[in-house]
């Protein structure tokens, strides 16, 4: 057997699945696709296992993204994609037979079909589409604490606001909700507070309410409030058994990761609360993308990044599997890396030094393989081509794979402004989800609760005015009789018949 044969062979038996399954592509060996005889096939159950999509700019990754989605789709699992860059809505629409799209795909040994898929549009921000968004209450102090980075004394003092909020009936939605109870437990509710929970620092409060305003400040006002978003919305099939491809539109907020690493974090959180435990599934519930992750890591805590390591692990029990999408491998934390079960690694650059460092502790990454050296395959990859390495069946990695990506089905280029607003007029959605409701909550009970206080207060205070002008006259009424008489009182009793009696006979007692 020549060494193609062997190659043929190796990745034959070692991409091959008894269950469904996905199909990045074919393999290569010395930069010739095999066809058919050598497929590189991804088994659906192992979906949930997490993955990485790492590349340069200008690699292909992004249109692996968009591969990997049209063929969960197909396969009935629902996705949700976060399109930073914006060229993702394509999956909308279906592709453009072209001769190069002809050729590629009768390299690898695959028919192409164009086709679009069932996508609805979302957003956390102003752009067009289907409002995602979520209430303070709905975070915790746990959560919301590390998304700010509070240290214990600060986190301490959240959870009295939560509990003090929950004690009384005091929806916590927004963000103004939250500051206005911060600025009532430091001033007007302060004896009220110190009384049932104990004291509550000032300098506390007042950190958590500058953080509150850097959050703010990166439009989170926009997120925080109600409807909030239902998980079961983001599984939904269309009438084919489809899933949907649901985009989450982020082109404005690349510059700030916060609302990012906080709508991200809010997101895994509720889905790993929400789903029920589903053990071993032959396929995934839904399947997360995460594109640009670095911004989620770039400025994340030790505390959030431990938050997310511990989400990660344990959120594949559920039926989820999540994609970190990045330029460089090295972007994500290694504890959240080692996670990670399908690795599809388009080509690095090495301009530097630091870059063939990285490129070199890249390599070790994955399998060794006796048909490529991995450092060397990795900035030699042309676009549309990567490593590629999964776990098969039974959890064990497959063989390492220089793989020709397929070509997307779907347009490989976005939507009009009129065709964006043609699916939004079209989704369910958007009527549910897309209504302003500001009802009333702990700002407006607080606000309330502070005006009749001080109502009372000048109730009180105007009783008091008018009891004292009651009183007035009585005393001026005293005077004016005294007056009137012209006798002071020590005189009248100097001068009265018992007085003069009492001395007369003290006097006559001392002549005797």
């Amino acid at each position: 057997m020549d060494r193609k044969e062997s190659f043929a062979a190796h990745i034959k038996s070692g991409y091959a699945c008894k269950g469904d399954s996905i199909i990045i592509g074919g393999a290569m060996l010395d930069g010739v696709p095999l066809g058919g005889e050598a497929l590189v096939r991804v088994p659906l159950k192992t979906m949930n296992r997490h993955g990485l999509i790492a590349g340069a700019t200008g690699t292909g990754k992004t249109k692996t993204l968009q591969v990997v989605s049209e063929q969960l789709s197909e396969k009935g699992v629902p996705v949700l994609l976060m399109d930073v860059k914006g060229d993702l809505s394509g999956l909308a629409k279906p592709g453009e037979e072209k001769p190069f799209i002809t050729e590629r795909m009768a390299k690898i040994g695959l028919p192409f079909e164009s086709k679009g898929y069932p996508v609805e549009l979302m957003s956390i921000s102003r752009q067009n589409g289907v409002r995602l968004r979520a209430t303070i209450s709905e975070f915790g102090p746990v959560l919301l604490s590390r998304i700010l980075d509070l240290n214990d004394t600060q986190g301490g003092v959240l959870s009295v606001v939560f509990k003090y909020c929950d004690d009384h009936q005091m929806p916590l939605l927004d963000l103004k909700d939250l500051k206005k109870v911060l600025q009532y437990v430091t001033e007007e509710g302060k004896a009220e507070i110190e009384k049932e929970y104990g004291k509550i620092s000032a300098t506390s409060t007042g950190v958590i309410l500058r953080k509150l305003l850097e959050l703010e400040q990166q439009d989170a006002d926009l997120f925080f409030g109600e409807e909030s978003f239902d998980i079961a919305d983001l599984m939904r099939k269309d009438k084919d058994g489809r899933g949907y491809v649901n985009i989450l539109r982020l082109t404005d907020i690349q510059d700030k990761p916060k609302l990012f690493s906080t709508f991200m974090l809010c997101l895994l959180a509720e889905v790993y609360g929400e789903m029920p435990e589903r053990g071993d599934l032959d396929k995934p519930e839904l399947v997360i993308f995460i594109d640009e992750a670095h911004l989620i890591f770039k400025e994340a805590s030790k505390t959030l990044l431990t938050q997310i390591e511990t989400i990660v692990k344990l959120i594949r029990s559920k039926g989820i599997g999540v994609f970190f999408v990045t330029q460089n491998p090295m972007d994500v934390p290694k504890e959240v890396l080692s996670q990670l079960g399908l690795k599809i690694q388009h080509a690095l650059r090495a301009f530097t030094a630091v870059d063939r460092q990285a490129i070199k502790l890249t390599a070790e990454n994955f399998p060794i393989s006796d048909f490529y050296k991995t450092d060397e395959v990795l900035t030699s990859l042309g676009t549309g081509e990567a490593l590629v390495t999964a776990l098969n069946e039974k959890g064990i990695p497959t063989p390492l794979a220089v793989t020709m990506v397929r070509a997307p089905q779907s347009r490989m280029d976005i939507l009009s402004p009129e065709e964006i607003d043609s699916i939004n007029r079209s989704s369910n959605l958007v009527s549910k989800y897309n209504q302003v409701i500001d009802r009333e909550s702990a700002y407006e009970m607080l606000n309330a609760k502070i005006e009749k206080a001080g109502r009372l207060a000048e109730e009180e205070a105007a009783r008091k005015q008018q009891e004292a002008a009651r009183r007035q006259p009585e005393r001026a009424g005293r005077t004016t009789t005294r007056r009137r008489t012209g006798v002071h009182p020590v005189v009248k009793v100097l001068t009265s018949a018992t007085f003069i009696r009492g001395v007369f006979g003290v006097m006559n007692k001392v002549i005797k």
